[in-house]
């Protein structure tokens, strides 16, 4: 086994014996912030998809209460995917990369598959002044068990060769709107919905009322149906497919 996934799965039982729910307003730095000056894309087809958006409206900070980025933190989640033991880590860096002239916040995601790196991917998101969080492209890398390229399939940047940003989480989540999270065609293009704002969901982590459910979506895989459930000041705490083949992530610890 990897030695980093050694170490983090056993760090996993010492976080989630000690977990807490992050405190909720001004000390935990989340936003309070309204939608009310800040204009969202409609969802459109793909293909007249243009959103208009200014990026001096984009702070370096995301702290949207169901979606905080902070820097230091890693996200450890713990399931199945392709019928394989799946370990996920997402860690918010502290570096930044401008995209479309917006300044993004850089997201380390590792994706180990039978204690095996699989795939690596630097997700770039960036929040709007109002407190929306929009996604603005990713390079993404498949790897054979050597640590080999093997694909870099999905990557794309905001600005470039028609690629546009999308909506990933609204300030105040709105039931039923449906938003695009990315528009590259052929290669990105999840779209997503927020279903119920009041669900009551127990993970390895810990037991969370009033959480958000999700809907997403893509046109590349129009079989298949996710759900991802997000709580106040954690962010995203599970992942299933629920039309599909099986495929399951939960939140089991929180490093910091």
């Amino acid at each position: 086994m990897n030695r980093r996934v050694i170490a983090v799965t056993v760090a996993v039982a010492a976080a989630a014996a000690t977990a807490s729910v992050p405190a909720i307003g001004a000390a935990a730095g989340v936003s309070n912030r309204t939608t009310a000056t800040c204009a969202l894309p409609a969802y459109g087809p793909g293909t007249t998809y243009n959103p208009q958006f200014h990026p001096a409206k984009f702070p370096a900070r995301v702290d949207n209460p169901m979606f905080p980025l902070t820097p230091g933190r890693t996200l450890i989640y713990s399931g199945t995917k392709d019928n394989k033991k799946a370990l996920d880590l997402f860690a918010p860096s502290t570096r930044t990369r401008v995209i479309d002239g917006v300044r993004t916040r850089v997201v380390q995601d590792r994706l180990f598959l039978n204690s095996v790196l699989e795939e690596r991917t630097s997700d770039y998101y960036a929040q709007d002044s109002c407190g929306n969080v929009w996604y603005f492209g990713e390079d993404t890398a498949t790897l054979d068990r050597h640590g080999h390229v093997l694909s870099r399939e999905g990557s794309f940047h905001a600005g470039i060769d028609g690629a546009q940003p999308g909506v990933f989480m609204q300030a105040t989540p709105t039931l039923g709107r449906k938003f695009r999270q990315e528009w590259y065609r052929g290669q990105a293009e999840d779209t997503y919905k927020a279903i119920d704002l009041s669900m009551q969901k127990s993970v390895p982590y810990g037991s969370f009322h009033n959480t958000l459910r999700t809907a997403e979506t893509t046109a590349l895989e129009p079989n298949v149906l996710d759900n991802k459930w997000y709580v106040r000041g954690i962010g995203e705490i599970e992942e299933v497919t629920v039309k599909g083949a099986t495929e399951k992530l939960v939140l089991v610890g929180i490093l910091s």
